[in-house]
């Protein structure tokens, strides 16, 4: 018995230092940053190319082996994404001050930055405030703030949970809905219902005006300390960190429905089990088990052998979805056998 106790205490911790693989987009982007001149592209050619190859040829991980009671591991990898972003950020800004790059350079740069927040800091702050510790969610607050998103928090917790794969959940894909028609849909519906959910419950003090004003005042703050391109290069960066959080809302649940009074279970999300979509997104990926338990750390989300699997990983099906004719053909048959 010890020995298999301890067979699986070894995958666990297999599992929870390949998570260690999620801090690499963030140091590509850090130096692509420093270095300036067309290094600014290295976070778009690592984490959408590369990674996005590399998904189509690893093969699946359906391990679930994992502790509970070995958290430090993955709560200091959580930690580390923090300081990672805020210099990334700090880097794009301050190659703008100092002149190391503008015009094409620059927007690649907070493109560059933007697919880093759309992932790393949006799938981090997702981690955080589902916690129930208040530090916890304040750090996932700054993380989607450094990430230019004022809806997320709100829409996700509050709407896009108790909703999920019902007409009343702006965040979850119909069916023959492209992803173009999905983000505009989705942000707009999110911020909408958020909004009034804040209304409803908070009288005095509407969540989501306050995170609009505090946007508001950063981009005053680098207008006066930086100029106009910084303004342009936030812009950039977070639009591209919405849209791939979005992205990311489509491939979830695209085509899967249920009715408002039935439990969300293993059949109403898409999971992967590609091995860059689990260690690269701290297990995002597995997200059917994430909408059974909300509040499940990362590291101890299973998957469901019957549940609904992606064809790939969010990577390597990014350029499948944004040619809306290949992402019928691809995911039309599978929810066709559902």
């Amino acid at each position: 018995m010890n020995d298999i106790d301890d067979f699986y205490s070894m995958k666990a911790n297999q599992r929870n230092a390949s998570y260690l693989l999620s801090l690499i987009p963030g140091m590509v982007c850090f130096t692509g940053n420093y270095l300036g001149n067309w290094f600014t592209a290295s976070n778009i050619i690592f984490s959408i190319l590369i990674l996005g190859v590399f998904e189509w040829i690893l093969p699946a991980n359906t391990e679930n082996e994992n502790s509970n009671q070995d958290n430090a591991l993955p709560e200091m990898i959580l930690l580390l994404h923090i300081p990672l972003q805020i210099a990334c950020v700090f880097g794009l800004l301050n190659g703008i001050f100092n002149q190391a790059y503008t015009g094409i350079q620059m927007v690649l740069a907070a493109l560059s930055t933007g697919i880093l927040s759309g992932t790393s800091a949006v799938v981090v702050a997702h981690e955080y405030i589902h916690r129930k510790n208040k530090l916890k969610k304040a750090l996932g607050l700054l993380l989607l703030f450094s990430a230019g998103n004022v809806y997320f928090y709100t829409a996700h917790l509050k709407i896009h949970h108790k909703w999920v794969g019902t007409d009343k959940d702006p965040a979850s894909a119909k069916l023959n809905e492209n992803v173009y028609a999905f983000f505009v849909r989705s942000v707009w519906g999110q911020i909408k219902e958020s909004f009034l959910l804040e209304k409803k419950q908070n009288s005095k003090l509407n969540g989501l005006v306050l995170q609009f004003i505090i946007q508001l005042l950063w981009l005053v703050i680098l207008y006066m300390t930086i100029g106009y391109w910084a303004i342009i290069a936030w812009l950039i960066h977070s639009i591209t960190a919405a849209f791939l959080l979005e992205y990311v809302n489509y491939v979830e649940h695209y085509g899967l429905s249920r009715q408002a009074n039935e439990r969300a279970t293993e059949m109403h999300s898409w999971d992967s089990n590609q091995p860059v979509s689990r260690f690269f997104l701290i297990d995002l990926s597995r997200h059917a088990d994430h909408h059974y338990y909300a509040s499940k750390p990362y590291h101890t989300l299973n998957s469901y052998p019957n549940g609904n699997k992606l064809p790939s990983g969010y990577a390597g099906l990014f350029f499948v979805a944004i040619f809306p004719p290949l992402w019928y053909k691809l995911i039309h048959p599978r929810i066709s056998k559902l």
